[in-house]
């Protein structure tokens, strides 16, 4: 069989392992050069198939690909991107497609959440009705851990870790100015319909009284009297209150507290600001000092506390993604399958991609205690592995030392998309 080249993108907002997946496609890639050719990875996400701005990545030193390891957010450019439905934007389907055709790439890897996976099985299906041969595998990624079936996105556990640490150094902070300064300090998450980030807060306690006090979660309406109530008594008990809130908190109406009155390109609500919405609520209610905290691209930047077991999955997720398509599959995507929780074992495994195309996975029920404001010993049963082991990076000069890529571009072969 004549080896074809192939096309890797990152899709939506990074992550700090984002870039080990791109390591483990390109180094498993490499290691089949009869099936494989070069791997091209798109320059900013699909815009780079659709602008045909194409890095080749044969131009990267194997030392570089491996430095991408242990590197943060997205090394060839991410990007919030929409294709519609085929029907709807068909033109920018079959751009993809002769882009492919003009670079001979019979690979597409789509490294992203919910809507990647839609646009990598769009791919698939054009590719199939346009006689076109593409296989087309998605990659998970996710710092909202909220694609189905997979046990973890990649992201999520680091992103879990920097929360716990940050609500367990914060917490202490507080605690020791309290008694003449801030009551309520409150740490604002990600997280628009799940609460998985806010939850793992949750992991920074060790005995009664730790923070974090409260957790407020998308899948519970924010009931705001049993909130102030749990407030005060924290503040009465233990003399503060570290409150965790994820982003896409909703009022008993449904509506975001956090609601910016605009959208992004993936027709989402534009969140951000519900710390400081929850604090005038502390403030106006309770009369109690506050502080807070958005973590915003802080908790998925943070390479330098990275998980260990996150960064190993994202790195086997993109290994897996190439023997899938080596091995003829074509729209599924690698996932992660838990065998236990202590110890923590897992493998890899696969679904259709018809099956987590724009589906979102929230937190089930059993894992939300009765009060709504904090989570159950079965969801941190579930969180403990996802945190554990530390993969620090090479330092310099006192600070991480990260991969820099010579982002050599592929020469285009085709008029300018819509000219």
């Amino acid at each position: 069989m004549t080896a074809r080249n192939a096309f890797y993108a990152q899709s939506g907002g990074v992550t700090a392992v984002i870039n080990a997946t791109a390591c483990g496609v390109i180094e498993t890639a490499r290691a089949h050069p009869e099936r494989i050719g070069t791997v091209y990875a798109g320059r900013h996400g699909i815009l780079g198939a659709l602008h045909e701005a194409l890095i080749d990545t044969a131009g990267e030193s194997a030392e570089t690909i491996a430095a991408l390891r242990h590197t943060p957010a997205g090394a060839f450019g991410s990007a919030r991107y929409k294709l519609k439905g085929l029907e709807e934007n068909r033109a920018e389907y079959e751009r993809l497609i002769d882009v492919f055709r003009a670079h001979d790439i019979g690979y597409f890897f789509y490294n992203g959440g919910g809507d990647s996976q839609d646009t990598a099985h769009k791919v698939s299906q054009l590719g199939e009705a346009m006689g076109y041969p593409i296989q087309c595998i998605g990659v998970p990624k996710t710092v909202d851990n909220d694609l189905p079936v997979t046990d973890t996105c990649p992201g999520f556990g680091s992103v879990a870790k920097y929360i716990a640490v940050a609500t367990r150094e914060a917490g202490l902070d507080v605690a020791s100015m309290a008694e003449t300064s801030t009551k309520v300090f409150i740490l604002e998450t990600m997280g628009r319909h799940a609460g998985w980030i806010a939850a793992a807060s949750a992991l920074a306690r060790e005995g009664e009284g730790d923070p974090p006090h409260v957790i407020l979660l998308p899948e519970v309406p924010l009931d705001e009297q049993r909130f102030l109530d749990r407030v005060r008594e924290s503040v009465e008990r233990f003399g503060y209150c570290v409150v965790v809130v994820s982003e896409g908190v909703k009022t008993a109406d449904g509506q975001f507290l956090a609601d910016q009155g605009t959208r992004d390109a993936f027709g989402h609500v534009q969140l951000g600001g519900v710390a400081p919405t929850v604090a005038a609520m502390v403030k106006n209610q309770l009369g109690y000092k506050y502080h807070y905290a958005i973590a915003d691209y802080l908790q998925r930047a943070a390479r330098h506390i990275a998980s260990a077991t996150d960064v190993e999955q994202a790195y086997a997720l993109g290994k897996a993604a190439v023997e899938l398509a080596i091995a003829g599959e074509d729209a599924v995507m690698p996932t992660i399958v838990r065998e236990s929780d202590s110890p923590y074992r897992w493998h890899i495994g696969r679904v259709p991609l018809a099956e987590v195309a724009n589906v979102e996975a929230r937190m089930p029920a059993e894992y939300i205690d009765e009060s709504g404001l904090f989570v159950t010993e079965s969801c941190l049963r579930y969180l403990r592995p996802l945190i554990a082991g530390e993969d620090y990076p090479p330092y310099r000069n006192g600070l991480p030392d990260y991969a820099r890529l010579a982002g050599r571009m592929v020469e285009k072969r085709l008029p300018a998309f819509g000219a």
